[in-house]
């Protein structure tokens, strides 16, 4: 039976189960009125109650002694669970106890490399034992490699040591044949073990090569010993010194060579070792006590070691090198001569040797000087000029070592010396460096120049009269342009010396052309300047913008700034700075340093696209094989050219603007007036009176054009008069005469016309400064004609009207007009025109 059974049977009677089952009793038993009102019915229904209750109660022992039996069950069941759980108990007790022992026992089987508080196995233990002992045989075995490959090396040296002329290497031969055979041993080992460095090769390299330096240490001292006696470093007098001096001399000298011509054979013969160039042996020797003392003049805390003094230890290389120049060419050259190096020249292999303690002073001082502009271009001024130097002694890394031919007979690409200065322009950042210093030091120079209180006054002088590049000779530039035209030759100057076209590209596109294009754009900006506060709005509006700065910094009205002589003046200095700045230009482009520069940048792509974004630059179209077109400065000749003539043409139309709104109240007036001018014209009647209207726009006239003869070279005046004149002659002809309209003039205001005229005309003769009236007339000649027919009177006027109007051909019309007016400017019909505009014309 189960527990839960057990458990309900030994529950108490439930009442409220015992109310709904007697309940559930009567219902089914009585499902009608007529079954609860049948007393028969009824009565038995209580009689069977009452017996069931009384079955109950004799039931009541065998109740109490089944409770009795259940009881005794239930202990019996407990004990024999118990029993039963014990028994399970201990089969899962031995089998953790078996499990610790297992675990324990694994685990004195696992190695204790990874807990160094374990003691090793003996299995462990063997292993470390055996692999200790490969580990000292295979030490064994590179101590013995290591031991015979020094003992080779002292016999190497000590051959070389012993012996008093170099006749045989042999046991250096021995041990770069040790070498060898152990390296084609390793091989065999590397094929089998993979691709393992073995660090016992490179040692013995390292050996090798030490033994190498050690021998020709030994020779060295000897040579240097025997140079002793001849006084060297100091010059030497190679003829004064005793025979024994300088035959040890010659034998230690000829031991080196000897030395290096046998280290050449066995080098060579090293299978994937290539040969480094090295310098003559001998020569290297010589060198060093000299860089002894460059070390210790120039790179230790004497006073010599300058940050600020370059030229100093240039210098003092350059004279070691000409100083011995005679003993290496007398002397040491002839030892050559006798040596396979026969073709090396001993003068320029000494001093390509000298240039490697410049090339450590650089190295050293360039971290320092990067922080000092100033002290870096100072630095390589001078590292240019010591290569010119050099250059101009006729050095040259042909005929030396570093210029020898390779195997195919082809020059190195290292055969053209780049220079000293290679060194610090070779590398792009400090190139940049000493680049920008340079672009910074120039425009705060340009800056200086155009802010200075007497930047834009035309110089006083005559200028240099030498001056190549200017082809007005009295043309007198602005202060500020001749100083720009010097700080750009200045800038040029500084790198032109550079040797790589590369380089001079990028300085002239960085450092070079900002100053003409910064100063392009200030004279540019001078002329808008001009025109806002000459425009319409500013004569408008006076006084709109307020009070404005010149270029000198004077405060004024716009009015007074832009107007009169002094606002021609403004003009003229643009015109004249412009002008002087394209001729320098074009000079320049001539020279042969841009013209090379222009060529090679014509010929090499890199150079092209560096100037492409350049605007200033033309652009370059041409090829390797095409000759370059033009100059390098012709965009900058044409930029200024405009600039040139957009200043001229302001001055034509600040001047004729002037002259005509002076000449609005002459022409609204009328020409009749009392007052009788000083000049008269000839062919005037002595009773004509100018108007006083037209003295003010004559004054005007003459003194702008005064002014301009005086401040412009003459060919730029003559331009600007012609176009002056042209224009005041025309518009004087269509105001005075065309726009009368027909039969409005008088022969009295003709005659006046022509006298006004007249004297336009001597009035810029005077103005110009000239005795030839023709050239001063040139440009009035069709007012002058129009004016000569207005003013004509009697028969030479009845004869002008006949030729004109008459049928008469054009060239005897022509030929009449040029005996009566002097003039055939205008057309027949043009004069036809004017000839209506008299009020006695009647054609």
């Amino acid at each position: 039976m189960a527990s839960g059974q057990i458990q309900e049977l030994l529950q108490g009677p439930d009442i409220a189960e015992s109310e709904k089952r007697a309940l559930d009793f009567l219902d089914a038993r009585f499902t009608s009125l007529q079954d609860i009102e049948d007393e028969a019915g009824v009565e038995r229904v209580v009689q069977d109650a009452i017996q069931h209750s009384e079955d109950m109660k004799t039931q009541v022992p065998q109740l109490s002694q089944s409770r009795q039996v259940v009881n005794a069950l239930i202990v019996e069941t407990r004990a024999s669970a118990e029993l039963q759980l014990h028994t399970a108990q201990e089969p899962s007790l031995l089998r953790h106890s078996l499990s610790d022992e297992l675990s324990y026992l694994s685990q004195q089987l696992v190695s204790s490399l990874g807990d160094p508080e374990r003691k090793p196995t003996l299995l462990e233990d063997l292993e470390t034992l055996h692999r200790s002992l490969k580990e000292v045989q295979s030490v064994k075995g590179y101590v013995q490699i290591v031991q015979q490959s020094l003992k080779l090396s002292e016999l190497a040296v000590d051959q070389i040591r012993s012996s008093s002329s170099l006749s045989s290497v042999s046991e250096y031969e021995g041990l770069q044949e040790f070498v060898a055979s152990v390296h084609q041993v390793c091989a065999k080992v590397e094929d089998v073990a993979g691709e393992q460095e073995l660090h016992i090769l490179s040692f013995l390299e390292s050996i090798r090569e030490r033994t190498w330096a050690d021998m020709r240490h030994v020779l060295s001292t000897s040579l240097l010993s025997a140079a002793e006696k001849l006084h060297w470093p100091m010059v030497v007098d190679y003829l004064s010194a005793t025979t024994g001096d300088r035959k040890a001399f010659e034998a230690a000298f000829s031991n080196m060579s000897k030395l290096q011509k046998i280290g050449k054979q066995l080098h060579s013969a090293i299978k994937g070792k290539e040969v480094a160039r090295e310098g003559l042996y001998p020569i290297q020797a010589l060198v060093q006590p000299i860089s002894l003392r460059f070390k210790y003049h120039f790179e230790g805390e004497r006073q010599t070691n300058r940050l600020d003094k370059p030229e100093w230890y240039f210098t003092h290389v350059l004279n070691v090198s000409h100083e011995h120049r005679p003993f290496m060419e007398n002397v040491v050259q002839t030892f050559l001569s006798d040596t396979q190096y026969r073709n090396i020249n001993a003068w320029r292999e000494f001093t390509l040797l000298l240039l490697p303690l410049l090339e450590r002073k650089l190295h050293r001082t360039m971290p320092t000087l990067l922080a000092h502009p100033s002290l870096l271009a100072h630095t390589i001024y001078e590292a240019l000029a010591f290569d010119s130097a050099l250059r101009e002694e006729n050095f040259d890394i042909n005929d030396t070592t570093a210029g020898e031919p390779s195997k195919d007979g082809k020059k190195s690409e290292g055969s053209k010396w780049q220079g000293i200065s290679d060194v610090i322009l070779g590398r792009k950042e400090w190139f940049e460096a000493w680049m920008e210093g340079e672009r910074k030091f120039t425009m705060d120079q340009y800056i200086e120049i155009i802010s200075a209180s007497d930047a834009w006054l035309i110089a006083d002088d005559e200028g240099d009269t030498e001056d190549a590049i200017v082809t007005d000779r009295d043309l007198r530039p602005t202060n500020s342009a001749r100083r720009v035209k010097a700080l750009v030759e200045q800038v040029t100057d500084r790198y032109s010396p550079l040797p790589q076209f590369l380089h001079r590209t990028r300085f002239l596109i960085v450092v070079q052309l900002p100053i003409l294009e910064s100063y392009h754009s200030r004279i540019s900006s001078s002329l808008d300047a001009y025109e806002t506060l000459s425009s319409s709005l500013i004569r408008a509006v006076p006084g709109a913008l307020g009070s404005v700065s010149d270029a000198s910094g004077r405060v004024g009205d716009p009015k007074s700034l832009t107007s009169g002589v002094e606002g021609v003046q403004r003009l003229c200095k643009a015109l004249v700075s412009a002008k002087y700045i394209s001729a320098a230009c074009e000079a320049w482009g001539e020279d042969l340093f841009f013209l090379e520069l222009w060529a090679e940048i014509n010929h090499r792509a890199s150079l092209r696209s560096q100037i492409q974004a350049a605007s200033a630059l033309p652009n370059p179209k041409g090829g390797e094989t095409e000759a370059a077109e033009g100059t390098i400065f012709e965009e900058l000749i044409m930029q200024y050219g405009q600039l040139a003539e957009r200043a001229e043409d302001m001055i034509v139309q600040s001047v004729c603007g002037e002259v005509e709104v002076g000449l609005r109240a002459h022409f609204s007036n009328g020409s009749s007036t009392q007052v009788t001018p000083n000049v008269i014209t000839p062919g005037a009647q002595d009773d004509i009176a100018l108007a006083p209207t037209l003295l003010g726009p004559l004054a005007l006239l003459s003194s702008h054009i005064s002014f301009l003869s005086s401040a412009l070279p003459r060919t730029t005046v003559t331009s600007l008069y012609r176009r002056i004149a042209s224009r005041l002659a025309m518009h004087i002809y269509h105001r005075q005469i065309l726009y009368h309209g027909r039969g409005r003039i008088t022969p009295q205001e003709g005659r006046a016309i022509r006298a006004e005229s007249e004297l336009w005309v001597e009035t810029c003769q005077v103005a110009l400064a000239r005795s030839d009236r023709a050239r001063a007339e040139g440009p009035w000649r069709q007012l002058l004609q129009a004016s000569r027919l207005v003013g004509a009177e009697g028969k030479q006027w009845q004869e002008i009207l006949d030729a004109t109007f008459g049928v008469i051909g054009d060239e005897k019309w022509e030929g009449i007009m040029l005996e009566t007016v002097g003039f055939s400017e205008l057309s027949r019909e043009e004069v036809s025109q004017v000839l209506r505009a008299r009020s006695d014309c009647g054609r």
